[in-house]
Order: structure tokens, then C-alpha cells, then sequence
């Protein structure tokens, strides 16, 4: 993920909200590496990452639980994220993951 988001703005990529669990013993070393800050809710406590809870579900429509991501294609995933980031949501005023995203504006000081 860390080489993924490498290629994002400095400005855009301040923090990461992850899931609680192994899969995320690294966000150290990736909040090294970017510069971002981690957040992780409590365990069990699922109504404090509604939107997370949101997506983790729809993502699960392509990955189901116990899924071998060693057996998952990067072009597995790239199709997966672009049709996720492609759809509408209604706490983003029905745009797109996408359209939100290009619409930021970022000042740079030089």
C-alpha cells in the first residue's frame, strides 16, 4: 500500500484510518515512509468508523473473509479499487471517491 500512495501529493496523504488487526502491524513503518499520521477505533466498536465499516463491506463483495491475498493479483486489486473509488457516495454528496479527490485543491509553498 505504502508504495501505492507514494505516488499522492505529500498534501493529501496526511492520515490513514485503519481496521484493527494484524494485517496492520506495519503502519509504523508506513507512516515512516509517507509521512502520514495512524487512527485506529477501538476494537468492537464498529459505529465509530461507520464509512470504514461501509467500505470493508463492498470490499468484501470482491474478497471475501479468509481470502489468500497472496493469490490476488495486483490487477485484481487496481480493478477492485477503481470500481470502489468510481462509485457514488452518499456521505460525499453522491460524487465519486474520485471526483472528490481531483476537486482538492492543495497549496504548495515553494
Amino acid at each position: 500500500m505504502s508504495h501505492r500512495l507514494e505516488s499522492v501529493v505529500p498534501a493529501k496523504r496526511k492520515t490513514i484510518t485503519y481496521d484493527n488487526g494484524k494485517k496492520n502491524v506495519n503502519h509504523r513503518h508506513i507512516n515512516a515512509f509517507l509521512g502520514t499520521q495512524s487512527f485506529f477505533c477501538n476494537p468492537y466498536h464498529s459505529w465509530e468508523k461507520g464509512s470504514i465499516e461501509q467500505i470493508i463491506g463492498l470490499l468484501r463483495r470482491y474478497l471475501p473473509k479468509k481470502t489468500d491475498f497472496a493469490k490476488v493479483s495486483d490487477d485484481q486489486i487496481a480493478y477492485i479499487e477503481h470500481r470502489l473509488n468510481s462509485r457514488p457516495r452518499k456521505c460525499l454528496n453522491f460524487k465519486t471517491p474520485y471526483e472528490v479527490f481531483s476537486s482538492t485543491r492543495v497549496a504548495l509553498h515553494g
